[in-house]
């Protein structure tokens, strides 16, 4: 059985900085930054820009190394993040292992 990861984030780009969550937890800016940097400036979802790179390479950095989420990321972004609403606040649910064990299941030796 696998969990439904849960994200939130206040509304889009209300105040920079504010964090974006996921069962909870902060994500962490300047460790994605520090394996990609996209977007300094920060988080951003609803399009298919940096921000939103930004976004979805930290969500994974949560549940797998970084090498692995940086050849993921941007399929993960397409897949979710560019997709979730920027009117309000950001509250979605996402199976990110079920994401993950899908991605490898397809990966090419």
């Amino acid at each position: 059985m696998t969990d439904i990861n849960h994200i939130t984030a206040p509304p889009f780009r209300a105040i920079p900085g504010t964090p974006v969550t996921v069962d909870g937890e902060p994500l962490d800016l300047a460790a994605s930054l520090a394996v990609c940097n996209h977007s300094p400036d920060g988080f951003a979802w609803g399009y298919g820009g940096s921000g939103p790179a930004q976004l979805a390479l930290a969500i994974l950095l949560r549940f797998t190394d970084a090498d692995e989420a940086r050849r993921r990321h941007q399929a993960f972004k397409w897949a979710h993040v560019a997709d979730w609403p920027q009117d309000g606040p950001l509250d979605v649910h996402v199976d990110v292992q079920r994401f993950l064990d899908s991605e490898r299941a397809v990966d090419v030796f």
